[in-house]
């Protein structure tokens, strides 16, 4: 798997910044540089840097004031630095440079082994930072890792309007026993992580799993508005999800799982609990409301109480359930079934996805990006001709997984990047009507279908540019352009050039544009060498070499094949 880093170089020596990123180009790493911290700030403040070098010999180092600054300023607050020096310093001065927050010292003249070894060590310590922050936002909510980590604790904390939300399996007991385990995980898991991705989507917070209960809330760790309509959101899409999962299932005469689902808001606790493995959690009666609303639920129903209905009813359809007597607790709620959305405040006026306005006032991205992949995707599959063995679905999911890497690199907001993977999803689309110019089909397509979908005349005109920059005689213009038409031609620096190359010389040929072998080479090598090239300073620092290692195995074949004939 390719993994990569930032690494920013400050130096005003321009020897030793050339040096530099000639020893440390490839192998992953995106290397920028500036010449003093001034010019530093703005690259530091946009991109998330994994390693930075120093020279603190520099006339504008300014020692802890400097280091400070650009930690203060940064986008990562846990960037690796490391100090660069005259080896004919005095110790004292390397030592100062550790003290002032460096985690290591390099030392000129630059010995290339050394440095690196040194930089393979940081950054295999900064992918693990990665990974312990993945595996900490998993577990708890943003605020109390924000507590945890300034404070070094998180006080219990009362919520008067926490959400709760509790789903289950119906009868899964009976459905384990009969069930290998290692299956009977597996199938928990999948559909755990659909519903993962739609917590995040609507900005509820996971809490647990109980074998097959799953328990988030919402209201209690984020800041954006309406929680109890999030929550409500979120609960239908789960319920539609599982509903469609039983269909499928039916279709093939295979078991299914229904789903019970209940929902209750009032005043809660949340806190830490535990000291060795700690635990985040909520209590009160809250919690135990809404888990006797879900057990009170029927199959493929969504029970909320009162406390939900009122909040909610101006934009759901909902059924009055009736009083239900609360277990244990005693006495009894007045309960009532979800049903959907109300026609005014849906999508394609099915009542199943929010419309626009209701995102805008739940606080939420007015886009619906995960239903418009999936619409566009179906669509590729499809309706692209069979033919088409290189421009087809897989090489659009991986120009949209380039142009995350390069977005992410590049330090883009988390908007234009869904504007950006839209772009790349639909960029190949216009290969549905024709092959040639099949970029202004594409673009006809994207504008008749992106509203649908809650995007905007100006999103849409942004989106269009960009599919039009890929148009072969094109200068990108903007940033996100540029990203495109370099995820687009991803793969001219990667090890799997030759494969993929192979299938754009066999769809060719079912274009009646057949190349013998010699034809090929000279095709390729043409274009590599002088039609294509890589726009954003990242692309040419992490594809570039790759690029030009094709070039270069490519006029070997040539000079082979070319020997062979004569």
């Amino acid at each position: 798997m390719e993994r990569f880093i930032n690494i920013l170089i400050i130096d005003d020596d321009k020897k030793n910044r050339l040096g530099l990123k000639e020893i440390l180009a490839g192998a992953g790493n995106n290397v920028l540089i500036a010449n003093s911290h001034i010019d530093a700030l703005p690259i530091v403040q946009s991109k998330d840097i994994g390693i930075m070098i120093i020279n603190i010999d520099s006339p504008s180092f300014t020692g802890l004031d400097l280091l400070n600054t650009l930690r203060d300023e940064s986008k990562n607050s846990n960037t690796y630095k490391i100090v660069l020096t005259d080896s004919t310093k005095s110790g004292a001065k390397m030592v100062r440079g550790l003290n002032f927050g460096a985690v290591d010292f390099i030392t000129t003249p630059l010995n290339p082994n050394l440095i690196r070894a040194k930089i393979e060590v940081y950054k295999s310590l900064f992918y693990k930072d990665q990974r312990i922050g993945q595996l900490l936002s998993n577990i708890f909510p943003e605020n109390v890792l924000d507590d945890l980590n300034t404070k070094g604790k998180f006080s219990p904390k009362r919520i008067e309007n926490g959400v709760v939300m509790f789903t289950d399996f119906v009868d899964f007991s009976m459905k384990a026993k009969n069930m290998n385990p290692l299956t009977l995980l597996n199938k928990l898991e999948t559909y755990f992580t659909v519903f993962d991705e739609i917590m995040e989507r609507y900005q509820l917070e996971k809490i647990k799993t109980i074998g097959d209960a799953y328990m988030a809330m919402a209201g209690v760790s984020e800041t954006i508005p309406n929680p109890v309509i999030r929550a409500c959101l979120a609960a239908l899409e789960i319920r539609n999800y599982i509903q469609n999962e039983q269909l499928v299932a039916k279709a093939l005469n295979k078991e299914f799982w229904e789903i019970r689902i209940g929902l209750h808001m009032g005043p809660l606790v949340a806190g830490i609990i535990g000291t060795k493995k700690i635990n985040f959690d909520i209590w009160g009666d809250t919690v135990n409301i809404a888990a006797r609303a879900e057990r009170a639920s029927i199959p493929g129903e969504i029970t909320i109480t009162e406390s939900i209905n009122e909040r909610i009813q101006d934009y759901f359809e909902t059924t009055d359930r009736g009083p239900i007597t609360i277990h244990k607790r005693g006495g009894s709620i007045n309960m009532f079934f979800l049903n959907n959305l109300k026609h005014e405040f849906a999508l394609y006026n099915e009542g199943k996805i929010a419309s626009t306005e209701l995102r805008k006032i739940c606080g939420l991205s007015t886009i619906d990006f995960t239903n418009m992949r999936i619409d566009i995707i179906n669509k590729l599959k499809a309706l692209l001709p069979e033919e088409l063995v290189y421009h087809d679905v897989d090489h659009t999911l991986n120009v949209e997984k380039a142009a995350i890497r390069y977005a992410t690199l590049e330090g883009i907001n988390d908007h234009d990047i869904y504007l950006l993977r839209t772009a790349a999803l639909y960029h190949d689309s216009g290969f549905i009507l024709q092959y040639d110019k099949n970029e202004d089909f594409a673009i006809q397509l994207a504008q008749n279908n992106l509203p649908v979908f809650g995007y905007s005349e100006e999103e849409i005109k942004i989106i269009s540019k960009i599919i039009g920059a890929t148009r072969s005689n094109t200068e990108p213009v903007t940033l996100l352009e540029k990203i495109m038409c370099d995820a687009d031609h991803d793969y001219l620096g990667r090890p799997d050039y030759s494969f993929i190359a192979n299938r754009l010389r066999s769809e060719l040929e079912s274009e009646d544009k057949e190349m013998n072998d010699i034809e090929w080479i000279e095709f390729q090598l043409h274009y590599l060498e002088n039609v294509h090239f890589y726009f954003t300073e990242t692309a040419k620092n992490i594809r570039q070499i790759g690029k030009e290692t094709r070039i270069a195995e490519l006029k070997n074949q040539l000079a082979v094949a070319t020997k062979v004939t004569t």
